[in-house]
């Protein structure tokens, strides 16, 4: 056996390292544990290369016990760096608390969570340094103004406070930068939240319901501003109770049930394991027997509904051409066609069912 101290190429600490002569080991480093290969020869370790942290976030078997209750029973998942991740379950199913082990706001009865690589029990305070966090409940001091309250956390947070007017003006609020945020509404209060979680432009951000009590208008500016900060090479994760915005941002979703992440991948993906088939809906001048019958005949075709001059068509993605042919061939005159990909709606009422 070989024993050798080495020095850190990220954080410059020095530790020892024991193996065995031509041996190849990925080695945390003691002091930033971030991840450093050694090989070892009969001269001593030498670093050959360092590993790249390729995942923002990493949670591995958490387990959180409430009263012999299992509120998250060994979650295990990754979200790679500039990835915008969703992460959706029923009220109660452990989202909140998941989010806030992964921040060791709470600490998890088993487990392991790293971001950027750091060990958020061991290297807390710099993990979370690399963190906008919305937490579920916003709150502000409600005797403060809502450019002293920015003012005051972007102190905490040794961020430039130049940022705090330009922030408040992005989300609508210059008209009540010097209102106490005590006369606010929820949407207001909401609005300044996500500005605050952006003060010091970090590279990781953690957002818990942040469409929660805004209209329309403020759902979509937040939905833009997620799209923005992944151009920007931000990671996102988002909890979210209104699916249709996750879909439209998110690249992955993770579903959790019961304390259980049941499933994790792509809408897409999970549609194609759940066998869910999109749908047409056609609009024909008339529509005729000889039309649906041409239509029921095609490979692929899995349910054929009329109403009126619609007809909808439950079918594989690959033969809607077929499906338009036949309609054309059999008489029919299509006035209008739309078709309807599966939503993550489907998906999530699927993996969270009874």
């Amino acid at each position: 056996m070989i024993t050798k101290t080495v020095e850190c190429r990220y954080c410059k600490s020095d530790f020892t390292v024991t193996g065995n002569p031509g041996e190849k080991l990925s080695i945390p480093c003691f002091n930033c544990n971030k991840k450093n290969v050694v090989t070892f020869s009969d001269k001593g370790g030498e670093f050959v290369e360092s590993v790249p942290v390729s995942y923002a976030l990493e949670v591995s078997g958490l387990v959180k016990i409430y009263k012999n209750v299992k509120a998250v029973d060994n979650i295990s998942f990754k979200v790679r760096k500039g990835e915008v991740f969703g992460f959706l379950g029923p009220n109660g199913a452990g989202k909140t608390t998941t989010i806030k082990s992964m921040l060791d706001l709470i600490h998890g009865d088993a487990g392991q969570i790293t971001i950027n690589g750091l060990d958020v029990r061991i290297n807390g305070k710099e993990a979370k340094k690399l963190v906008g966090y919305l937490p579920e409940k916003v709150a502000f001091y409600d005797n403060l103004t809502a450019l002293q309250n920015l003012l005051f956390y972007a102190e905490m947070k040794h961020a430039s406070k130049d940022e705090c007017k330009v922030l408040i003006e992005e989300f609508g609020l210059g008209d009540a930068v010097k209102k106490k945020v005590g006369t606010f509404s929820k949407g207001m209060v909401q609005r300044l939240g996500v500005a605050r979680t952006l003060l010091g432009n970090p590279p990781i951000y953690i957002l818990d319901e942040p469409t929660e009590g805004l209209d329309a208008r403020g759902v979509v500016l937040i939905r833009n501003k997620i799209k923005e900060l992944k151009q920007q090479g931000a990671t996102i994760f988002v909890s979210s109770h209104i699916l249709s915005e996750i879909q439209a941002v998110c690249d992955r979703v993770g579903i959790i049930s019961k304390g259980v992440l049941v499933a994790q991948d792509t809408v897409a993906e999970l549609s194609k394991k759940l066998n869910l088939k999109p749908k047409l809906t056609l609009e024909l001048e008339k529509v005729s027997d000889a039309v649906v019958d041409a239509i029921k005949k095609i490979s692929g075709i899995y349910d054929v509904k009329t109403i009126g001059c619609m007809i909808h068509v439950v079918c594989d993605s690959n033969i809607s051409a077929k499906v338009i042919v036949a309609i054309v061939n059999a008489g029919g005159n299509i006035v209008n066609l739309q078709t309807q990909t599966p939503s993550l709606e489907e998906v999530f009422l699927k993996y969270t069912e009874e």
